[in-house]
């Protein structure tokens, strides 16, 4: 009983570091106190005529207000949703339903989030043909491979961003020229770029574009889609009028407030974010990589996100690392969050070309805005400590030793 009983004490006392920011960010105080009076106060829906609708309706049109911002767009084209997923459906068989007269052809890519690779693989299903495009061994589309990919029966090219395992920005505005010059609409899953990077649909050209309010700082439920003025779309539910008759159902009121706060933070920080967060996640890979064997650097460590780092360990499993980290208070992930409980290595990791072996032993760290230099250090020495137990339990890593292929 005392033993359990320090052992509690011990883990209250122990800083907790999270460095899962991908996965999903703390809601800010801003934001709850944003957020606040639209539960108890100015709880009306938004669409009645009455004053409490009326003080609903105002939070709704200045949070689209503060996500057009963010991203350089006009607010009448933003339209709220349940979820960054709920988005990208929306978009990809939305644009597909909506101008199926012109055909049924789809571009994406083999690195896409669950939430474009599974609506790709239900729109196959349906009759629609869909090409994938596969990466190089930095994650980034082959943008001659699109080039290829176009027939005259291709709708839309749905391409993410950023990528949510190993960070990789991709060649957007060069994707969005190559379209265009055949009238064919684009899409971006920009879940893990916006707040992170400067996002213009202006400047990346795209017809359509995710978003998701709990990746920022915002709360869970609530997403939203761009979609540029004459794009035709249908919605993916049926009911009231809603969003313009784009997505029916009654607005998360206070939800849709925390997403437009979480934005308009985003907007004000960006700078600032992007400078400090990049200088502290140089500094955990330098000292992983200079003091751990046979590590290495998944993705574009140029052209990336200035939060991510995705870093292979041989000879030890993915899971270990993370479990361990975590008895130290440490919070990481071995890829996607929407991926956990499945055995299979990273498709992400697969499609750039690593082996099942260095996919399985990957972790990503995601960085939050509110990481210290303090934070850092630790964790990198405690990924030394861990990985260095790991192996010497691993029969892999004692023949590696016995054939000097390690040194101890």
């Amino acid at each position: 009983m005392y033993r359990i009983l320090c052992v509690l004490l011990w883990s209250i006392a122990m800083e907790r570091i999270y460095l899962d920011n991908n996965a999903t960010t703390r809601v800010l105080p801003e934001v709850a106190d944003a957020m606040a009076p639209y539960f108890t106060e100015f709880y009306g829906n938004a669409s009645s005529l009455h004053s409490f609708g009326r003080e609903a309706r105002k939070a709704v049109e200045d949070a689209r207000d503060k996500v057009a911002s963010l991203i350089s767009a006009s607010p009448e084209e933003i339209f709220f949703t349940g979820s960054g997923t709920e988005a990208d459906n929306q978009a990809v068989r939305g644009i597909l339903e909506a101008n199926k007269k012109r055909g049924n052809h789809v571009i994406s890519s083999t690195i896409e989030h669950p939430a474009v690779l599974e609506v790709c693989n239900y729109i196959e299903k349906e009759g629609a043909k869909v090409t994938r495009i596969r990466v190089n061994p930095n994650g980034i589309v082959r943008l001659e491979e699109i080039e290829k990919a176009f027939t005259d029966k291709t709708v839309l090219v749905s391409i993410m961003l950023a990528n949510n395992e190993v960070g990789s920005i991709q060649p957007i505005v060069e994707i969005s020229k190559l379209a265009k010059k055949r009238g064919v609409l684009v899409h971006t899953d920009a879940v893990q770029a916006v707040g992170k990077i400067s996002v213009s649909v202006g400047e990346l050209g795209v017809d359509a574009l995710s978003i998701s309010a709990h990746k920022i700082h915002g709360p869970k439920g609530v997403g939203a889609l761009y979609v540029r003025k004459g794009v035709k779309i249908a919605p993916l539910l049926y009911g009231g009028g809603h969003e313009r008759g784009r997505r029916p159902g009654t607005e998360n009121v206070a939800g849709i407030a925390g997403m437009g706060k979480a934005c308009e933070i985003a907007r004000r920080e960006l700078a600032d974010y992007g400078r400090r967060v990049s200088v502290l996640r140089d500094r955990l890979e330098q000292k992983i990589l200079e003091t751990v064997q046979f590590t290495y650097v998944n993705g574009d460590r140029e052209r990336r996100v200035p939060n991510t780092t995705n870093i292979s360990f041989e000879y030890v499993e993915g899971e270990g690392i993370v479990l361990s980290l975590d008895l130290k208070g440490i919070a990481v992930s071995t890829g996607s969050a929407c991926a956990t409980g499945k055995l299979e290595p990273s498709h992400v990791l697969i499609e750039m070309g690593l082996s099942p072996a260095l996919a399985q032993g990957a972790i990503r760290f995601s960085l939050g805005y509110e990481i210290t230099e303090e934070q850092i250090d630790y964790t990198a020495g405690s990924v030394v400590e861990v990985v260095d137990r790991l192996r010497k339990m691993s029969p892999l890593y004692e023949d590696a030793l016995k054939q000097g292929i390690c040194k101890k």
